[in-house]
């Protein structure tokens, strides 16, 4: 009897095996060649990429739809089009959800609802980093509104975790209606250009309302995302950079809210010279250059990862490393519309700002901003609002702060973008600086108007008046004898000097007023 019972449970390990196996598999080589002729991955060579070799953990596996008709009950594959688990990212525990748009197009029916619900409650209790890997047709229509059901529970822990645990959302094919909520709820978007798509309505709904021939990348595409938008942060040819990248991001991230971003051996001398400054920023306030270069000198080996690169290039939100501890950079672009802020920039850099507040990411500012744009589009835009949404970042960030200005710092810009004034913890300036309420012309021309327009020759008057205007409010020294600024530096030791600060502020503690939250601009 022994024997018989033991030979049973072989038997019944045998028929799991089967299952299993059956189940990685997937709906079978006709629909994973329909895949591969799109130029996609299979959902389980997508997490092999992700994950560290081997670390996977899958989560209702076995899960398989209870719906029926329209032919539902007779197609009850397992997974329900979506892979749940967990794994590892360089040994740190990461969360995933993965659709198969094999089965059923990857489309989110109840069962498949659940199974996502269950591993974002997972990676919110264990306080661990969530990524989703969306190829999926939408709600699936068969299952009517328990489908959309489905999305709300989503949406709903999507807020939750919202400033809790990095989210980061990866399209790898369509993305319509409202399943594009979920990744705008989600802190970075990840889009692979001709194979994902984001769209609340699509071409042929678009077509239909008015009367527009658009296709679905002109539509709602990697590049429109990443250049018009601003829905995406991050766009890459091919799903292996694509997933390459997501790693990266990961690598620089705390697992949560209550823990800081990871250290890593830096090889890089945190006293380097930064000499090389000196000739790639031009004294010439008047003259562009490329702020990339400067980061880039300044930074751990070189090595940056830019959010929203071409999506409001004016300024530069970016991730790197000083001394092989993660730091959040906000730069004024002086190759782009001189570096002003704007509307979207504005925008831009408000998000990026609470994205590391909220994961405790020190700031470093780097300031050559002539102020806002002005123009009857900006302010009937609403720049006054968008422009306060970057102030508000900024004096609600209790993370360590620091400013550096490079050249010009003018007017409301030079206030919003991290002034001591609104809280930085430590503010440094290049001896080119130029920090005042605005240029020294426009200054003269304000102050000196009646004396200009009298003048015999009025031409000599304003150069000479804006000369004195210059020497008297805007000299390198001004702000730091008034105590606006901390000290004068060397572009020479720009880099051990933050090395320096942030080692300082590391250890940082603000108390925060009381409160459910903040109602900040929108």
């Amino acid at each position: 009897m022994a024997g018989a019972g033991l030979g049973g449970v072989r038997g019944r390990v045998a028929e799991l095996a089967a299952v299993r196996a059956r189940a990685v598999a997937g709906p079978g080589e006709e629909a994973t060649r329909a895949q591969r002729a799109k130029g996609k991955l299979t959902v389980r060579e997508r997490i092999e990429l992700l994950l560290d070799p081997g670390s996977f953990n899958e989560v209702g596996q076995l899960r398989r739809h209870r719906a029926t008709g329209f032919g539902l009950e007779a197609r009850r594959p397992h997974t329900d089009g979506v892979v749940t688990g967990w794994g590892t990212v360089e040994g740190r525990t990461v969360f995933v959800y993965a659709h198969d748009f094999r089965i059923f197009g990857g489309a989110l029916g109840e069962a498949h609802a659940e199974k996502i619900h269950k591993v974002m409650d997972m990676a919110i209790a264990a306080g661990a980093p969530l990524v989703s890997l969306n190829d999926g047709a939408g709600a699936r229509i068969q299952e009517g509104v328990s489908a959309l059901a489905g999305y709300g529970g989503i949406f709903q822990r999507n807020t939750r975790a919202s400033g809790v645990i990095p989210q980061i959302s990866v399209m790898l094919g369509p993305c319509a209606g409202g399943a594009a909520y979920s990744p705008a709820l989600t802190d970075f978007v990840f889009m692979v250009r001709d194979t994902s798509q984001m769209f609340i309505t699509g071409p042929d709904v678009v077509r239909a309302v008015t009367g527009e021939e658009i296709s679905q990348n002109g539509l709602g595409g990697a590049d429109v995302h990443a250049e018009t938008s601003g829905v995406c942060h991050f766009a890459y040819d091919d799903e292996e950079t694509c997933l390459a990248e997501v790693r990266y991001l990961l690598s620089m991230l705390p697992p949560n809210n209550r823990e800081n971003p990871p250290a890593v051996p830096a090889d890089d001398l945190a006293d380097r010279d930064t000499g090389a400054l000196l000739d790639l920023v031009p004294a010439d306030g008047n003259r562009p250059y490329d702020m990339h270069r400067v980061i880039e000198e300044i930074v751990d080996d070189g090595e940056v990862l830019e959010v929203h690169e071409r999506w409001a290039r004016n300024i530069i939100c970016a991730l790197a490393r000083l001394d092989g501890q993660t730091v959040g950079i906000v730069a004024s672009q002086p190759a782009v519309l001189a570096g002003v802020l704007d509307i979207e920039a504005s925008e831009k850099a408000a998000r990026f700002v609470q994205f590391c507040d909220a994961f405790n990411v020190p700031l470093l500012t780097l300031l050559d901003v002539p102020g806002f744009l002005p123009g009857v589009d900006q302010e009937h835009g609403g720049i006054i609002r968008h422009g306060a949404k970057l102030l508000y970042a900024y004096c609600n960030a209790s993370v360590p702060r620091i400013s550096l200005v490079l050249r010009k710092a003018y007017g409301g810009a030079y206030i919003v973008m991290d002034s001591q004034s609104i809280g930085a913890d430590l503010t440094f300036a290049w001896p080119t600086n130029e920090i005042a309420v605005m240029g020294a012309e426009g200054a003269a021309n304000v102050i000196f108007r009646k004396q200009i327009a009298a003048a015999d020759d009025p031409e000599a008057v304003r150069a000479r008046v804006a000369k004195e205007y210059r020497a008297e409010l805007m000299h390198p020294y001004y702000a730091a004898e008034r105590g606006l600024v901390d000290d004068v530096i060397d572009p020479a030791a720009t880099r051990e000097v933050l090395v320096r600060s942030l080692a300082m502020l590391r250890t940082k503690h603000a108390d925060l007023p009381a409160r459910k939250h903040g109602n900040p601009p929108q």
